[in-house]
């Protein structure tokens, strides 16, 4: 067992009091980081807004030279980092291999983007131009589904907009975090990353420091909805990327055997823990039978296990708290009397969070399977007979966040697609998500937008400067 430590201002520090990480496969005990509070989130603002004064300053080449950097120490650490992830979050080492070289990918294509002066106006009376200038201090608190690519994606932006960060990981997955954080201490200027760990109750004290500016949070709409309170009292500025209950529609010209597959793994990758998984699977009533059978059937053959040995497609829950969530709503199901095509019963073997691959065959729309995000390895299948009556029936959520349609006509697809109430969809995939385009919820899955230059500038104020010209001074 090793003990990590947190960065602030350009040093690797520890307080001596130590919150223990357990191995979601086997929950044994494989690492401690610091168990901060108060006195060190003070140390590490302090740290980043003695930081701003000279980050603020610097070009966008310098900027982006820093983030090169970062992306560098990853890519040269991948076999490492990707071990080290899979131990703590529990997904198998092919999908945390592409977690670690995606955050590289994320932070090496992010570096390139800029935010240009715009023109307002440029005549004989005066000379007008937009500038965007950086928030500040920012906050970043990160989940622990995907705790890598969502510490980059943060972290960059935050960099490249002139911004300084005090990063919270989830104190699930921490580890590989921290690790990073060793390797970049001597890349990025001291007190312009600062990275602490704590519990859950850290949160809150980061959401409401007078010295921070700006909170991006990746998480629960629950939690989501504290933090948008928690930042109103100085009224900071805030990101939120939060819950979905994205929903996938197949239309009756999809060809069954080559869509069963992309449609398993949009519900089951990373155990169905991706905030743009697909929760809810739409299937016209020509092709439902044999698209449900055809899916069962491929599930049949995807083994659940630990990460970290060969074969493995789909890990544990991450901790016992969502492992114990994810249950509960398949009991309800089962209570509820709904059918189920593959799944259903807890794994026997009483170690490591496993659920087995949950499929429930056409539950009725207002089960909690369907109505509510599952968050784990479950897939309810739903038929439906028309277009419209389906895109009421995916529309019919508080959530907005992504969805797709699957159909060799993608003229329809996108004709669907604009009528869906989220902020991405896809026609014939899932979860891609480009550096380059704005990615953000609808409705009350989010507040604002990442990547792209949409998600900069959510790290910067617009400032407007007007000179007028033949003035008498």
């Amino acid at each position: 067992m090793t003990d990590y430590k947190n960065l602030i201002d350009g040093e690797m520090v520890d307080n001596g009091e130590w919150l223990e990480v357990l191995n979601p496969a086997n929950e044994q005990v494989v690492g401690r980081v610091p168990a901060c509070g108060k006195d060190e989130l003070d140390r590490a603002v302090a740290a980043a807004r003695h930081a701003f004064k000279e980050w603020k300053k610097t070009s966008a080449e310098e900027r982006q030279k820093v983030v090169q950097g970062i992306a560098a120490a990853i890519k040269e650490n991948a076999d490492e980092l990707y071990r080290l992830l899979t131990t703590e979050q529990g997904k198998p080492h092919a999908q945390a291999q592409q977690e670690i070289y995606g955050a590289a990918g994320l932070a090496t294509a992010q570096s390139t983007l800029t935010l240009d002066d715009v023109i307002n106006q440029d005549d004989d009376t005066r000379l007008s131009r937009t500038r965007r200038v950086p928030v500040g201090v920012v906050g970043g608190i990160v989940p622990w589904n995907f705790p890598i690519m969502m510490a980059i994606q943060k972290i960059v932006p935050a960099l490249v907009a002139g911004c300084t960060i005090v990063l919270k990981p989830s104190p699930f997955t921490p580890l590989t975090t921290l690790r990073i954080a060793e390797l970049i201490k001597d890349v990025v200027p001291a007190g312009t990353v600062n990275i602490i760990t704590g519990e859950d109750s850290l949160g809150p004290m980061i959401t409401e420091h007078p010295d921070i500016d700006k909170i991006t949070f990746t998480g629960s709409t629950a939690t989501g909805k504290k933090i948008m309170e928690g930042a109103s009292g100085d009224l900071k500025r805030i990101t939120l990327e939060l819950g979905g209950n994205d929903a996938s529609i197949v239309l009756p010209d999809a060809d069954v055997e080559k869509v069963a597959e992309q449609l398993f793994w949009s519900s089951f990758s990373n155990a169905g823990q991706v905030c743009i998984a697909a929760k809810r699977v739409y299937i016209h009533k020509d092709i439902y039978d044999d698209l449900s059978k055809a899916i069962a059937e491929y599930a049949k053959t995807v083994v659940v296990g630990d990460g970290s040995q060969q074969g493995t497609g789909v890990g544990p829950i991450q901790n016992k708290k969502q492992y114990e969530r994810v249950l509960e709503l398949i009991q309800d199901a089962k209570d509820n009397g709904y059918k189920f095509l593959t799944g259903g019963d807890k794994d026997p073997s009483g170690t490591g969070y496993y659920v087995p691959i949950t499929i429930l065959d056409n539950p009725p729309e207002d089960a909690r399977i369907v109505a509510e995000e599952q968050f784990g390895p479950v897939m309810p299948l739903l038929k439906f007979d028309s277009v419209d009556e389906v895109i009421e029936r995916a529309n019919n959520s508080e959530y907005g966040l992504a969805g797709a349609v699957w159909t060799k006509d993608t003229d329809k697809g996108v004709e669907i697609a604009e009528q869906l109430e989220t902020g991405t969809v896809w026609i014939n995939e899932f979860m891609h998500l480009s550096p380059f385009a704005p990615f953000g919820g609808h409705k009350q899955s989010g507040f604002g937008a990442e990547y792209g230059l949409d998600g900069l500038k959510e790290f910067t104020y617009p400032q407007v400067i007007t000179v007028k010209r033949d003035a008498v001074v």
